[in-house]
């Protein structure tokens, strides 16, 4: 027995400070994993200081302002996409990121040029309108013709001998925005499969003063193409009214949109190299582009912004993890994800070694925790990385990650995460004049930070990847 104890004596030296990884002898148990995310408390605690309290404090908002103030709206194809992404290029460098670059894809370019909508029956009123995303546009005269209002597409159906030559006018209610947008993205199909000439979409969105809220919308190719428009909730309502008295009413619609040959653009792309296993990769992400209305502060400025904070923050405290950080800011978004698919196209055959995809893309307001995707022991992991956030009590870990931008990843298999944050309001402001920096708050941007560095770096740093 004293020569066997010996003999093991012997061996530790050569085990001394390391943690054993897929295919030692000796697997780690999920106590050893706790205890290994516990030695993170006081790094956490630093990232949390310098975030909250530190010189870091209201950063990621100020530099948004800066941005958003310089750069306003950034639809993809527009020349203030171009700006933004350059923009970014540069700050990134600045700030001393490695491997800072861009990656080439091609993105819609769709602009909605002049528009505007009047009720010419009962009685004048101009109607606040955005034209949708992709749609088409009228003849030059504009198209006049009587509405009916539905607010439902089973309705619709039921109604359809007559909707031929009207405009149809949407008034549906506004449940959850998953369970209502596809009155905006599948309106004008419905519409035109029973003959109508146009389509007013009352705007996804839980509260308005008359703001009509944009967005994207799909034509199929099967179906004839007819404009399309977001309205504002009150005027959706008003027509409604009017409607259910058997009030006539008649609108003149005129639209100059144009869609263009797709344009050149960039995922902007920059990282902090991992100190041991620089291959593996954990990614924070936003989408740069936005909406052309508003200053696209909160979608996805905020996003964009914490996720480069995250960055910074860990440059800033010296730290580097033992894999690579990387930063993408996507672009086309909006549009479905459309720089997303192509960076997965290109870097999909590294899957393996991308070990969490992460993206904030509903708001940085003040956070509750993350959304995850993954198996069952890779979340016990991310729950237990997040009680290193018990000093700003956001702990919670919910089910599914959301982000158009990592579904790609998430879908093979590739574990993901998004912040959750209080969307109370977020749909007050979405794709609408209102989403500008008057939105953002510092307070709740500096703790979306801290969240986002906290998760992102003791992944990174951690001695394995998340399990899948």
């Amino acid at each position: 027995m004293k020569y066997l104890l010996i003999f093991f004596l012997n061996l530790l030296p050569q085990y001394a400070g390391k943690s054993l990884r897929r295919g030692d002898s000796y697997p780690r148990t999920f106590e050893d994993i706790k205890n290994e995310i516990a030695g993170y408390t006081d790094t956490a605690k630093a990232i949390i200081d310098l975030a909250v309290h530190g010189k870091a404090q209201n950063r990621s908002y100020e530099r948004l302002a800066v941005f958003a103030d310089t750069i306003g709206p950034r639809l993809s194809g527009s020349k203030n996409l171009d700006a933004a992404i350059k923009y970014m290029f540069s700050a990134l460098q600045e700030d001393g990121l490695e491997n800072v670059h861009l990656e080439p894809v091609k993105v819609p370019h769709w602009e909605r040029g002049e528009e505007f909508a009047m009720m010419l029956e009962p009685r004048k009123h101009s109607i606040a309108i955005l034209g949708l995303g992709s749609s088409i546009a009228t003849p030059p005269e504009g198209v006049m013709a009587e509405v009916i209002v539905v607010s439902s597409f089973d309705e619709l159906h039921k109604r359809a001998h007559e909707a031929k030559g009207k405009i149809v006018v949407y008034n549906e209610p506004f449940i959850t925005y998953g369970k209502t947008v596809q009155y905006r993205s599948q309106g004008a199909v419905e519409a035109a499969k029973v003959g109508a000439v146009a389509s007013l979409i009352r705007s996804i969105a839980s509260f308005s003063i008359q703001s009509p809220h944009t967005g994207w919308q799909d034509y199929q190719p099967d179906v004839p193409r007819i404009p399309t428009a977001c309205i504002s909730v009150e005027d959706a309502e008003m027509m409604s009214r009017m409607s259910l008295r058997g009030t006539k009413i008649v609108v003149h619609l005129k639209m100059g949109a144009k869609t263009y040959p797709d344009s050149p653009s960039f995922n902007t792309v920059a990282e902090i190299v991992g100190s041991k296993y620089p291959e593996q990769i954990v990614l924070v992400s936003g989408h740069l582009d936005s909406w052309d209305v508003g200053q696209g502060a909160m979608d996805d400025g905020g996003g964009a912004f914490i996720s480069w904070e995250a960055l910074s923050l860990i440059k800033d405290l010296g730290l580097r993890p033992k894999r690579t950080l990387r930063l993408v800011l996507w672009t086309a978004e909006e549009q479905g994800g459309i720089g997303a698919e192509q960076y997965y196209q290109l870097h999909k055959e590294n899957i393996s070694n991308f070990d969490i995809v992460m993206e904030s893309d509903e708001g940085t307001f003040k956070p509750s925790g993350l959304g995850f995707t993954g198996n069952a022991k890779a979340r016990d992991i991310v729950k237990e990385v997040m009680t290193l956030l018990q000093p700003i009590n956001v702990t919670d870990v919910y089910d599914n990650a959301d982000g158009t931008d990592i579904d790609y990843w998430m879908r093979n298999g590739v574990p993901g995460a998004s912040l959750r944050d209080d969307l109370s309001k977020y749909f007050w402001f979405h794709h609408s004049q209102g989403d500008t920096m008057t939105v953002q708050d510092p307070k709740q941007m500096n703790l979306c930070a801290a969240v986002w560095t906290v998760v992102s770096y003791v992944i990174a740093d951690m001695e394995e990847m998340l399990p899948r």
